[in-house]
């Protein structure tokens, strides 16, 4: 379906109302097991540079990074105030709804790496998104979307709800590209337990030299 190209209704959810009032309660919870969790942390160890200003967009209570790692700076963005004041991980928190504005309040090339973590599935406007990533984001600089089959369904798009985990992937990468300033997206199955726990991909973007 990626392939064809997206129309309006892939976008549709069957929650039609405003984030706001969805995401207004907390949730101080992880979105995946504890496996996926420690998969997820060990990935982002090896993926985002030590000393880096890293992006967690779509941010929660949790930003899955390797507590070892000393990032210069980790700015989170989300929906949820109390979320981000209890996330241990962020030196600095913006409230922002993304599919109300597709823009985000950052100067260009401010950050070393930037993660979406199990969130990208709600995103109404991704492609306007990931162009606003590339602008934010060094050269060379990563940008890794992972998700596993989790989700709030009313609140995820059409087209998200209708595809399998290989398909999500090709949707993804057909973000980056129709986005642009991104390398080639990879693919790949981070999955710790394959049908024992909640399965976690990657898809993998570097933004261009």
């Amino acid at each position: 379906m990626a392939d064809q190209g997206l129309n309006p209704e892939h976008f549709v959810r069957e929650d039609t109302a405003g984030d706001r009032g969805f995401y207004d309660t907390p949730r101080l919870v992880t979105h995946i097991d504890e496996a996926a969790c420690a998969v997820l942390v060990e990935y982002y160890g090896r993926l985002l540079p030590d000393g880096g200003e890293i992006l967690d967009l779509m941010s929660s209570c949790v930003s899955h990074l390797p507590v070892e790692v000393d990032y210069h700076g980790v700015v989170g963005l989300g929906m949820n105030e109390v979320e981000l004041m209890t996330n241990p991980q962020l030196t600095s928190a913006v409230i922002a709804d993304l599919n109300q504005n597709p823009t985000l309040p950052f100067a260009d090339a401010a950050f070393d790496g930037c993660v979406i973590s199990v969130s990208i599935q709600y995103l109404i406007q991704p492609i306007a998104i990931f162009s606003e990533i590339a602008r934010v984001l060094r050269p060379g600089a990563p940008c890794a979307v992972t998700f596993s089959n989790r989700m709030f369904p009313t609140k995820a798009i059409a087209v998200w709800r209708a595809l399998g985990d290989e398909d999500h992937a090709r949707l993804v990468g057909y973000y980056f590209t129709e986005a642009g300033g991104f390398e080639e997206p990879v693919f790949e199955d981070i999955s710790p337990f394959p049908g024992e726990t909640d399965p976690l991909f990657s898809v993998l973007a570097e933004r261009i030299s």
